[in-house]
């Protein structure tokens, strides 16, 4: 198989359990659990990055991850509106930015958000994911935990025998189960809508900023700049986000060293008392004296935390090109989301290609990428003024920020077991916090804090009408599954003959076979001599070395077997061929020598090696499953709508196998309608 770094990745496709009704990444339908992934992510943890690697990555999060939050305090002035301000208007002001970045910034996601990741991905979607892998609810249950997510393996007890009140209640309670995912679902949506405000609003602010020095530009002019500006910008994110933010890097250098000097310099010489702003008094203050003036302005102040930015004559170069740069945050993360989302099957598939051959997060999806680039120059050309941006922007951070406390705190309940007192005090402190934020944001709806709703709204339609398709979907096969004993009956029939050649047979349920075999089998009255099962596995490792690739095992039935192929994000499988059939039959062959000893159909081990050269000499074919929906009179409107959506979806995102990156040879699909 050929090896390429940078390659497409290849998606799962979730496997499906029938025994707890959800779908994970660990097949048991024909092997028993091994420490194979495990081996092969201990194998990727052999290459350590050294100190000047490690230099080298803080280097390159200047241009990405720090890009917004550097920028993001400067924003807050120009959208702090006083009558007559005092000194102490000011102090207050700025106490409540130290907080809000202390609190929020520091404490909650540098020492406790950044703990509770999902195989090193974090995000409202990824502690939707943590939850449900140790819950056994969702699509991902707790067997499939990867031994790579730093605090969840030290702290879950062994097999989680314990569990505890409140994952039980999610365990058995429907309603509370799709409230989680409603949850994570706005979170997930509203962080995209994020994606498509912060460089709007970011390029928007550097090139009005050209204005001051410059006042014969015009606002229509400064629109058109903006547009270009992002049409760079987005073309520049095919080039994958380590080089991106190599490129951007210096940028966010200069305009991080150089603040400082500037504040240094200016409290020295002439305001050397703004360090009385770290008292919370002054946040009292505040309050005390404006009111409901002052809770309003908080509206403003949420942006301290944000990514925005207003621009300072004394550095009209660095900081235009800061502003510009502290968009790419968003934008990667805004792939990194929609990743997540594919891999969990929330989301249509579409293209995503890992640009880097060492780091599995450095994702790149041309798709989202150019619909995202659309979006973000609407924006600008309809909503003009920036203001209406701003506000559209404190409404998306004040909700993501409140959902993640949300997750978090089931994330300290159902999976760390912290003290009750440690969850009760940080969920009071940062619930209330942010929900001041949010009740004053809020009020900004009428004034373009509607344009993430609109957006939310549009992406919360799309990922539950995929997802709501994919459950019935599921369903339908679980319900009408064939095992092996089925199999071995429908084999059995006389009718049914076994023709030369060779099968590979793509599927992807546990504990059983699609009930697409069934109907292949009674339609084509047939099914070659050797038939092979076969499953694609997707390992968060770069590239899965050659003995693990490719695992096999008999089923018990003459000619019937069972093969996972097993990828990293670095390795490009190529199924075309006579190099993967080589392979297989090679690893078939060993494993026939191997299990001699062990009864299955008594068949010589001569003659079972012998009749698998024979079926490839014969001719090789490769099968998969097409089923739809079919939507009958007796169907409810809600369902005809629903799936009818699906199936709109499902016909325009990209097919199964080629999403995963794999191309399949002159591939015989086999269409099936599923009763809705």
């Amino acid at each position: 198989m050929d090896l390429q770094s940078g390659a497409a990745v290849a998606l799962p496709e979730l496997l499906i359990d029938s025994a707890s009704g959800t779908s994970h990444h660990l097949d048991s339908l024909h092997f028993p659990l091994h420490n194979t992934t495990d081996s092969v992510m201990l194998q990727s943890s052999d290459n350590k990055t050294g100190r000047w690697s490690n230099l080298l990555l803080a280097y390159k999060t200047l241009g990405v991850v720090f890009g917004g939050l550097v920028t993001s305090p400067l924003y807050v002035y120009p959208s702090m509106h006083l009558n007559s301000p005092t000194e102490e208007d000011y102090l207050g002001i700025y106490s409540i930015m130290f907080w809000t970045l202390t609190l929020i910034g520091v404490v909650k996601y540098a020492c406790i958000a950044l703990k509770a990741d999902d195989q090193g991905e974090g995000g409202t979607f990824a502690l939707y994911s943590l939850l449900c892998r140790n819950m056994n609810i969702g699509i991902l249950s707790s067997k499939s935990l990867d031994v790579n997510s730093s605090q969840s393996r030290c702290v879950l007890n062994e097999d989680n025998k314990q569990k505890s009140r409140l994952g039980k209640v999610f365990e058995t309670s429907m309603v509370a189960r799709r409230a989680l995912l409603f949850i994570a679902m706005l979170g997930t949506c509203m962080l995209i809508g994020d994606g498509i405000l912060t460089p709007s609003i970011s390029v928007l602010s550097a090139m009005d900023g050209l204005r001051a020095p410059f006042p014969s530009i015009s606002k229509s002019l400064v629109e058109a700049l903006s547009a270009v500006v992002l049409f760079i910008l987005f073309l520049l994110q095919k080039f994958g986000t380590s080089r991106v933010s190599f490129l951007f890097s210096p940028i966010m250098g200069a305009w991080t060293l150089s603040t400082p000097l500037v504040g240094i310099y200016s409290i020295i010489h002439h305001y050397p008392n703004i360090f009385k702003a770290l008292s919370p008094y002054y946040i009292f203050h505040f309050f005390w004296r404006n009111g409901k003036e002052g809770w309003l302005m908080l509206g403003g102040t949420i942006l301290c935390i944000t990514g925005n930015f207003f621009i300072l004559k004394l550095y009209i170069i660095i900081a235009t090109s800061a502003a510009v740069v502290a968009s790419q945050s968003l934008i990667s993360a805004t792939f990194s989301v929609i990743k997540q989302s594919v891999v969990l099957d929330y989301f249509p598939r579409v293209k995503v290609v890992h640009t880097s051959s060492n780091k599995e997060g450095e994702v790149y999806s041309p798709e989202v990428n150019y619909i995202l680039m659309v979006f973000c120059i609407a924006v600008i050309l309809i909503f003009g003024d920036g203001q209406d941006i701003g506000n559209a922007f404190g409404v998306v951070v004040s909700l993501v920020m409140l959902i993640t406390t949300i997750l978090l705190t089931l994330v300290m309940i159902i999976i760390w077991r912290t003290p009750s007192l440690l969850v009760a005090l940080y969920f009071i402190i940062f619930f209330m916090m942010e929900g001041v934020y949010v009740s004053a944001v809020l009020t900004k709806i009428p004034e373009g804090g509607w344009i993430p709703f609109a957006i939310s709204f549009i992406l919360s339609f799309i990922m539950f009408g995929w997802y709501y398709g994919r459950q019935r979907k599921i369903q339908y096969e679980l319900t009408h599954k064939i095992d092996l004993g089925r199999l071995g009956m429908l084999l059995s029939d006389p009718s049914v003959q076994r023709v030369p050649g060779l099968c590979f047979f793509y599927t992807k349920i546990q504990n059983g076979l699609t009930p697409i075999l069934g109907h292949y089998t009674k339609n084509m009255r047939s099914l070659h001599k050797v038939t092979i099962f076969t499953t694609l596995r997707y390992l968060l490792v770069p590239k899965v070395s050659p003995h693990e690739r490719i695992v096999v095992k008999k089923l018990g039935l003459r000619g019937v077997y069972a093969c996972v192929i097993q990828y990293g994000y670095a390795d490009s499988l190529n199924l075309e061929g006579d190099n993967f059939v080589s392979q297989v039959l090679d690893s078939l062959q060993e494993h026939i020598e191997n299990c001699s000893s062990l009864p299955s159909d008594h068949m010589p081990v001569q003659e079972e090696i012998s009749e698998l050269s024979e079926a490839k000499t014969a001719g090789v074919i490769h099968v998969r499953g097409k089923a739809r929906f079919h939507i009958g009179k007796s169907t409810s409107f809600f369902d005809r709508f629903m799936l009818a959506f699906y199936e709109v979806l499902h016909k325009n995102c990209r097919p199964a196998l080629p999403a995963l990156g794999v191309p399949l040879p002159q591939c015989l699909e086999v269409g099936m309608f599923y009763e809705a």
